[in-house]
């Protein structure tokens, strides 16, 4: 029964991490959106590139974050949560 306990909890870990994980695709194409506006504002007003170019990287780095937050989680569940789980159930 505690081995059974046990392979759940570790695929459990797994699953988890790899659905947080996926979170990097999303700042990846918002990131990506975002750059190709820009770009296409600053092609119609060259004059308004400073205003456009500093939104554009504050709103770059705010998307970034839910990436890194995925990432962390990821990173918890594969070497952390394992281990946390084994001692609790034992």
């Amino acid at each position: 029964m505690e081995t059974l306990a046990k392979g759940i909890t570790l695929a459990g870990c797994g699953i988890g991490a790899g659905l947080a994980l996926i979170a990097g695709i999303g700042p990846g194409i918002g990131e990506g959106n975002a750059v190709a506006k820009a770009l296409e504002a600053i092609g119609r007003q060259p004059e308004c590139k400073g205003d456009v170019t500093s939104t554009m990287l504050l709103g770059c780095a705010v998307a970034e974050t839910t990436g890194i937050y995925g990432f962390v989680t990821g990173l918890l569940l594969i070497f952390v949560a394992p281990g946390q789980f084994m001692k609790w159930l034992t």
